[in-house]
C-alpha cells in the first residue's frame, strides 16, 4: 500500500536529454520500492488556464522516508545535469 507519492510535472525543452535523463534513473524507483503510478504527457486542460505541454509522473512509495531516499539518492542525484538540460521539473511529495 502507498502511503506517499512523488509528483512530477516537467517542461521538456530538450526531447534527447529527457531521453538519457530516463535510462539513467530506470527502474531506480522500483529498487527503493516505488511503483510507477502515472507516466505520460498531459493532453488536455479541463479546468483551468491551459499552459505549456507537461510530461507529468506519479510514483507511489510505502512511505514518505522512502519517496525522500529515492530522491536523495545517489544514482537520481548524478542525473541532476541530464534533468536541468531536459527542461523545468516541478517535484513534489504527497503524502
Amino acid at each position: 500500500m502507498h502511503q506517499a507519492f512523488i509528483l512530477t510535472t516537467v517542461t521538456v525543452r530538450d526531447a534527447t536529454a529527457f531521453a538519457a535523463y530516463r535510462t539513467a534513473i530506470a527502474g531506480l524507483n522500483e529498487r527503493i520500492g516505488g511503483e510507477m503510478l502515472v507516466r505520460g504527457s498531459a493532453i488536455e486542460t479541463l479546468e483551468g488556464a491551459p499552459g505549456e505541454p507537461e510530461h507529468v509522473v506519479a510514483i507511489g512509495f510505502p512511505s514518505a522516508e522512502a519517496a525522500r531516499a529515492y530522491i536523495a539518492s545517489h544514482e537520481y542525484q548524478a542525473a541532476r545535469p541530464l534533468r536541468e538540460a531536459a527542461g523545468s521539473f516541478r517535484i513534489r511529495l504527497i503524502a
